[in-house]
């Protein structure tokens, strides 16, 4: 029923989605569109190209993202932004970020066929380098253009050896201009980002949409230890020093760190290991291996990772090992405004559907963006939870109706006479 009554055009919002998909187009269903690759740049222009043909103002920034900018009636107010991303994971599927940015397209465009000039400037931006897989560290467009980047940013490296400096030379950007695609304070007035919930709550609800009450904070670690060398067949049990031992161990001690308190939504995960000399029959010298540890809750979070330092230095210390401990990313967890959430939640009503409340466990554009301006966001339904993979899926009539709530909640948001 709901589907009938929207006022955005799914059938475009479809066939855009679609055609995205074709850039970095991987098997059937996937898509490797890596930040600032070949495949990213295509993948702009063809995004900044329907952004013009909306009649947006467009721009491609230093930072490496694109934004198409709505005029309001205050041309000097602070700007509403609708955002995400279109860079994907190596083996990514073909909505993850896209709906975003795409829906987000389909608000303004929406509302410029309706005639609707809002109050205040609306701008859609495609971030660059969310999922942070290329370079070792996401979320860097939005942590661009809020003067938040790190001073190592560009000499990071890809597998190889092409450093982020060098990448977005090659893009078309001049890091020696960031300053100049850097938000002022107090220029951001409210940001919204719709993606798909990449988890199998709604699913379970039969719920089209969500809507996030917050985003967990993100600790990623990476921990090395250094044993020593042996021959397989002949140092004694007792004598060696096994650096991929002692790693076995501590994942093994992550994961019971963080299942201590029942029924929290506290996340810990080793996601790549790598071992040297790694060969067969030689006792590993070195272990090297990545934690992710998530959390709403910042006191347990903190919690936790003490007890895992505590570990990391008890298991090290058994086993002869000597350990480093190199801290990639910390962001705290962020709470959605709740006065976005309750129109959220109105405009929902109105449309028929009951809109559950849940927390995000991945970290998004918005985590960051939380630093600068309220913020809201919306799930869509995924099939079975799935993402970062090729075989995720959400339905065109899902996604539509996420769109609609997105175009909903924002005339609310940037209409005086709300």
């Amino acid at each position: 029923m709901v589907v009938d009554q929207l006022t955005i055009n799914k059938k475009r919002l479809s066939k855009n989605l679609k055609e995205l998909a074709k850039i970095g187009k991987l098997g059937e269903t996937g898509v490797c569109r890596l930040a600032l690759s070949e495949e990213y740049k295509l993948g702009i222009e063809q995004v900044k190209r329907w952004m013009e043909e909306a009649g947006l103002q467009t721009r491609v920034d230093h930072f490496g993202n694109l934004i198409g900018r709505l005029e309001g009636k205050d041309p000097d107010a602070p700007v509403h932004i609708i955002g995400s991303h279109i860079d994907s994971q190596p083996y990514g599927g073909r909505f993850d970020g896209s709906i975003g940015v795409l829906g987000g397209l389909e608000v303004v465009q929406t509302m410029q066929e309706s005639g609707i000039q809002p109050d205040m400037p609306i701008e859609v931006i495609s971030l660059c380098d969310e999922e942070g897989h290329r370079f070792g560290k996401g979320l860097f467009g939005v942590r661009g253009i809020l003067g938040k980047l790190d001073n190592d940013e560009l000499e990071r490296s890809d597998k190889d050896g092409i450093t982020r400096r060098e990448a977005l030379e090659t893009f078309g950007s001049d890091p020696s201009r960031f300053y100049a695609s850097e938000y002022a304070k107090d220029s951001i007035a409210s940001y919204l980002e719709m993606h798909i919930e990449q988890g199998p709550i709604l699913e379970a609800s039969n719920a089209p949409v969500g809507i996030v009450t917050g985003i967990s904070g993100p600790l990623w670690l990476t921990v090395e230890l250094t044993g020593f060398a042996g021959h397989a067949g002949s140092v004694p049990m007792r004598l060696r020093n096994d650096a991929l031992l002692g790693a076995a161990k501590i994942i093994t001690a992550l994961n019971d760190i963080v299942k201590q308190e029942e029924g929290a939504p506290t996340v810990g995960t080793v996601g790549n290991i790598e071992v040297f000399p790694n060969g067969r029959s030689v006792i590993p010298e070195k272990a090297s291996f990545t934690i992710d540890l998530r959390d709403i809750n910042k006191d347990r979070r903190d919690r936790y990772e003490t007890q895992l330092r505590e570990c990391i230095a008890k298991i090290s210390k058994e086993n002869g090992l000597q350990y480093e401990i190199k801290e990639d990313t910390n962001n705290e967890p962020r709470y959605c405004d709740k006065e976005i959430t309750q129109i959220m939640h109105n405009e929902s009503r109105n449309m028929g559907i009951d809109a559950p409340e849940l927390m995000s466990g991945p970290f998004h554009d918005a985590l960051i963006m939380a630093d600068a301006c309220d913020y809201g966001m919306v799930f869509v339904r995924c099939k079975k939870g799935i993402s970062h993979n090729p075989m995720e899926f959400a339905s065109d009539d899902d996604i539509a109706i996420g769109t609609e709530l997105l175009l909903r909640t924002t005339l609310k948001m940037t209409n005086k006479n709300k």
